[in-house]
């Protein structure tokens, strides 16, 4: 994915569903800011007025917000064949 706009990975280091996730955006060669919300809870408050969800993990791909390790959502957001 070219010219792609940031995006964001609101995780923890002991969720399961997080490191599947990063995991499979390396995987895809698409980079991301990880925030962890088990060590910023200033993250955690943004995250949760966002989504409105405390769970994790959410990307955050321009204005729309993706809970839990979704691929299907996630390939088509990010465009991914």
């Amino acid at each position: 994915m070219e010219n792609q706009e940031r995006i964001k990975m609101f995780s923890t280091p002991n969720c399961p569903y997080c490191v599947m996730l990063k995991q499979y955006l390396s995987d895809k060669k698409i980079s991301y800011e990880n925030i962890d919300v088990s060590e910023d809870q200033n993250a955690a408050n943004q995250m949760f007025e966002k989504s409105h969800n405390m769970g994790v993990p959410q990307l955050w791909i321009k204005d729309q917000v993706v809970v839990g390790f979704d691929v299907e959502q996630i390939n088509e957001m990010l465009e991914i064949k």
